[in-house]
């Protein structure tokens, strides 16, 4: 059930109880739906899959990209009554059940998706019709917007953790854990990178404290511009020139951070297959993306932040997918070059990370 009263019927395959609730969005990746479950930026959001059959392949501890599923539902056209990898340990069914992720199947996801490209992301709810339609519409729309929502403060670290470099560690990196994923970790790990992953709202002097090379900001949900500390936290960084590099919501904290503003797109950004342009290297990237929200943009300029230069654009609505500042080592996408799920065509950003670590600190 839609906060504007629409409703799609299916059978619900999940977690069964309390009605769940959440902003409906859509992904079009044909694979990957354990990695996106476990996205802590889909926090507060029920995901539709635009991919007809889900959980096919089951489901493996290997593919988490964090401690627990952070979706608040799943829509699917059908889930898989059977799962066939060598790798699965259990099927989608079972894993949703296990940790209280609602699901629903048998949903027209072709219309849902249509109307929510024409209406809008909009509030949600999925639970049984003895609810009542009413009484479903009604907590639907008691429900909080994501415009206005930090939700940083709820997918992050309680407690500041250390992650080992594989091989030989030749820099010291703080990562800002918004809604990290493992295999950004992982990533940064493999180009010998020892990491110190701090809550979201940790001073920036604190993360300084560790001599840092270099300062990752991470991915995460909800709306940018009610990230707290955002002003201080990228002053503090650019005055001491350290490089830094943000994805996702990290790209939105930077821009927001040197004064640029940010607004929420109407359905976003969600898959596996969005075309951004490289303005440098006049390439074509094939990304993974997952956001709501957007920097504001105009040409190769960020209006209110001068110090920074457009990058990348997406090629399908020409929003902004990456800025670079025009005189320190601070650089960052909207993307999720980490690529979990998705291609791999992103990821020589981490290589970038490393050289402008590299040239600051020879390692």
């Amino acid at each position: 059930m839609l906060e504007d009263g629409s409703a799609f019927p299916g059978r619900l395959a999940g977690a069964e109880g309390e009605l769940a609730l959440g902003e409906v969005v859509f992904n079009t990746s044909l694979a990957g739906y354990q990695e996106i479950l476990t996205d802590p930026s889909y926090a507060g959001q029920i995901v539709t899959m635009t991919a007809p059959l889900i959980g096919n392949y089951g489901v493996t501890p290997e593919d988490d990209e964090a401690a627990r599923p952070w979706v608040a539902g799943l829509v699917v056209r059908e889930l898989s009554p059977k799962y066939s990898n060598w790798r699965a340990q259990t099927s989608l069914q079972e894993y949703l059940k296990e940790h209280g992720i609602a699901c629903i199947e048998g949903v027209d996801t072709r219309r849902l998706t249509r109307h929510i490209r024409s209406e809008g992301a909009m509030r949600c709810g999925i639970g049984p019709e003895e609810l009542g339609v009413d009484e479903i519409l009604e907590r639907v729309n008691q429900h909080p917007p994501m415009t206005g929502l930090d939700l940083t403060n709820v997918v992050t670290t309680r407690e500041v953790y250390k992650v080992p470099a594989k091989g030989i560690a030749r820099f010291r990196v703080a990562v800002y854990d918004f809604g990290v994923k493992r295999r950004s970790l992982g990533l940064l790990a493999g180009h010998g990178c020892s990491l110190t992953v701090y809550p979201s709202t940790t001073p920036a002097e604190v993360a300084l404290d560790g001599a840092p090379d270099g300062v990752f900001l991470s991915n995460g949900p909800g709306d940018p511009a009610a990230v707290p500390g955002v002003m201080e936290l990228i002053e503090s960084l650019a005055a001491k020139e350290i490089p830094v590099f943000g994805i996702c919501l990290g790209h939105q904290v930077v821009s927001r951070g040197f004064g640029a503003e940010t607004f929420k797109l109407l359905y976003g950004h969600r898959g596996g297959n969005h075309p951004v342009h490289n303005l440098a290297s006049r390439r074509v990237e094939i990304t993974s993306q997952n956001h709501g929200f957007a920097v504001r943009s105009e040409g190769e300029g960020v209006p209110g932040a001068p110090d920074l230069r457009a990058t990348h654009v997406n090629l399908n609505d020409g929003t902004l997918e990456g800025v670079r500042h025009r005189e320190l080592p601070v650089f960052a996408v909207q993307y999720h070059p980490e690529s979990a799920p998705g291609p791999h065509d992103s990821r020589y950003l981490f290589d970038e990370f490393v050289r402008l670590m590299g040239e600051r600190r020879p390692a």
